[in-house]
């Protein structure tokens, strides 16, 4: 009777925590719908079909820096670099564009440049040792100046970039009446899904987050495995800069300062652990639709940028103490 009286309690503890689980899955959701309702009474204009799509548009260069990142956090890592790789891949394209290198051709070689970057901070973190934060805030250093260095400081514009469609089509172009930034961003979404969710690569890398010592004994290359984690966020963050340096119509050497942060943001917002090992790139969407739709918000009622930043702050150190409160 004891027993059997143990056993159903048993199950009941594991009903209970699936269906906590679920809920606070859920949690990301729910504070997206209450923040665009809190918005849409301050302000109705929020709900305006142009200013949706302007929010979308907005988004889709967060959201895929979040997503290359999600990788990231799930290993325990970060990556600090993503705003400097977003700067300096599309001046590289940008100037190979001005030299009369085809606009497709020359994105892609910036997009492959941004993956042996990503590559490079993982090699650091993998054979030398170093601690992500450290090894992604060097990079970071090197890959700024190094952007101010190849640009001398200057914006890279000029009449091929500004006479390409393919250039204006990739940022402010429309397919069916979705903005085309929308579009890749959602593309991204899915193929990124399937890898993470739905492929062994996705495993293992959930397997390092969860315990690496763990994850090594079990036969899992971690090193080989951790690197490409770094090369996929590094072509996120390019990918990302082709994105804006198309809507902006030039390469500007301090684009994606501080974007960084932003991902980051997106990808605890949406329930990501920043311990590593848990999370899903669901919430991360999630997470740059909560960014975009603050800020969006706040820029409806006229809120002063500076407030801003610190409205932020508090969002993300809000979601940091309730990750630390799950893993307790």
């Amino acid at each position: 009777m004891t027993s059997t009286s143990n056993e159903q309690k048993v199950v009941k503890e594991v009903k209970d925590k699936k269906i906590l689980q679920q809920l606070s899955g859920l949690g990301p959701v729910l504070a997206l719908i209450v923040l665009a309702l809190i918005t849409t009474v301050m302000n109705p204009s929020f709900l305006d079909p142009n200013n949706l799509l302007n929010l979308l548009r907005q988004v889709s260069i967060n959201g895929l820096i979040a997503f290359g990142m999600t990788f990231v956090i799930l290993t325990g890592g970060i990556d600090l670099s993503v705003g400097a790789i977003l700067a300096l891949t599309p001046a590289l394209s940008a100037m190979m564009i001005t030299s009369g290198v085809p606009t497709l051709i020359a994105m892609l070689i910036g997009i492959i440049f941004g993956g042996l970057l990503g590559g490079l901070n993982g090699l650091i973190i993998t054979k030398g040792g170093a601690a992500p934060f450290i090894a992604s805030l060097a990079t970071m250093t090197i890959f700024r100046g190094a952007t101010y260095v190849f640009t001398n400081g200057n914006p890279i514009t000029s009449k091929a970039m500004n006479n390409s469609f393919i250039f204006q089509f990739i940022g402010r172009g429309y397919f069916f009446g979705i903005p085309v930034p929308v579009i890749i961003m959602l593309i991204s979404f899915f193929i990124l899904y399937i890898l993470l969710h739905k492929m062994t690569f996705g495993r293992k890398t959930y397997a390092l987050g969860g315990n690496e010592k763990a994850a090594f004994v079990s036969g899992i290359k971690v090193k080989i495995t951790k690197t490409w984690i770094y090369v996929i966020s590094g072509i996120m963050s390019s990918a990302a800069g082709m994105i804006l340096i198309s809507r902006l119509s030039s390469a500007q050497p301090d684009a994606g300062t501080g974007f960084e942060m932003d991902a980051i943001a997106a990808v605890v917002l949406g329930g990501t652990s920043l311990a590593g090992g848990r999370g899903r790139i669901f919430g991360t969407l999630i997470g740059a639709l909560i960014i975009g739709t603050l800020n969006n918000g706040m820029n409806l009622i006229g809120i002063s940028s500076f407030y801003q930043q610190i409205v932020k702050g508090i969002v993300i150190i809000i979601a940091v103490l309730l990750d630390r409160r799950k893993k307790a």
